[in-house]
């Protein structure tokens, strides 16, 4: 019987437990956005996850939302994620890195000199974002044009190639919480006249084409992909229609033969009820065209809501986030039904070892 402790293959990923380490933004990278040894130990505590996803890094300088996050653009920051990767696979564990690029969630301090976010609108976002100067307003983005987009999927396929050089296991694209990605997707954002907006296959076609890229370039059994179709994160509301445009997604990826999707369901970190969706449904379409992907959920789960949507088939894999911050041996502490470390709040976001790296294991 299928459980959350079993063994699991998704694509070319051979996972000890069905169990997920979450992307978790913890704002630690060094000077040149590089992870260093902080990064080595906190990743290397976590080994026991059935896969980890590693912290949303940056493919490109243009990509950068927030404060020290890294990236996977640079020859030193490939260099400071094989020491990661390497910590990850001594202690026996497998690790992705999750591919970011935030579009208009950004502020101008955080880019290159005279860069402006950029996004499938030019409206500005109304939320904040992290600088040296604490929380700040997001900055006015422009739009793409239609000419850049060849170069939006050549450096999601380059940060694909240097993960695999880094030593990664494989990657998982950010296509939720209102980054780019999502941006495009969603018409309540997405206010485009191009071959990029309008139609739902328009407003799906940068995402498609990214896939098609990095699965070129590494392989679909090394790729995942991150999805959140009713999430209200970074002033991304509602599509008139999330139901229509996330069937047409899944329809389209199910022949690509990915490793895994990767589904957040409700509200990102919040209620799972935000909105109306039909995951099942969802999950469906997708296992009919491609029985042997796998299908990850996220948000909220507890250990029997995790052993239950396992037993039951409706999911191959469960993420956990926040619990992962301050329970380095969380796959033991579920097995176990043991007790959780609270997580420290205050220290989420940048910092040192404190609330990052000092929290303690089972005896």
């Amino acid at each position: 019987m299928n459980t959350l402790f079993t063994p699991f293959q998704a694509g070319d990923l051979s996972l000890a437990n069905r169990i997920v380490m979450a992307p978790l933004t913890r704002n630690r990278a060094l000077p040149g956005r590089v992870p260093g040894e902080l990064q080595v130990e906190y990743y290397r505590q976590r080994a026991s996850a059935g896969l980890i996803v590693t912290e949303a890094s940056q493919i490109s300088p243009e990509g950068q939302g927030y404060l020290d996050t890294p990236g996977i653009y640079s020859a030193e920051q490939v260099a400071g994620w094989r020491r990661v990767t390497d910590a990850v696979h001594a202690a026996g564990g497998r690790i992705v890195i999750q591919l970011w690029h935030v579009g208009r969630i950004s502020h101008v301090s955080l880019l290159p000199e005279g860069m402006v976010p950029v996004s499938s609108t030019s409206k500005a976002a109304n939320t904040k974002t992290f600088t040296r100067n604490g929380f700040e307003a997001v900055s006015q983005p422009r739009a793409l044009r239609t000419d850049e987009m060849p170069r939006i999927v050549a450096d999601y396929r380059a940060a694909a190639r240097h993960a695999i050089a880094a030593g990664f296991d494989g990657v998982e694209v950010h296509g939720a919480n209102g980054y780019l990605l999502e941006q495009f997707l969603r018409d309540s954002v997405n206010d485009r006249t191009d071959a990029y907006g309008g139609s739902i296959a328009n407003r799906a076609r940068l995402l498609l084409e990214v896939m098609e890229a990095v699965t070129a370039e590494i392989g679909a059994g090394r790729t995942g992909l991150r999805l959140s179709p009713v999430t209200p994160a970074n002033d991304a509301a509602q599509d008139s229609d999330a139901q229509a445009m996330y069937g047409y997604v899944v329809e389209r990826l199910a022949p690509m033969k990915l490793a895994y999707l990767h589904l957040i369901e409700g509200a990102t970190g919040g209620p799972r009820d935000v909105a109306p969706f039909d995951y099942e449904a969802l999950r469906r379409v997708y296992k009919a065209a491609h029985p042997g992907g796998a299908w990850m959920v996220n948000n909220g789960y507890d250990r029997q809501m995790a052993l239950d949507v396992v037993a039951s088939g409706r999911a191959d894999l469960v993420a956990f986030g926040k619990p992962f911050i301050s329970n380095p041996d969380l796959v033991r502490r579920l097995r176990e039904n043991a007790p959780l470390n609270e997580p420290k709040r205050e220290t989420f976001y940048g910092g040192g070892a404190a609330g990052y790296t000092d929290y303690p294991a089972l005896a």
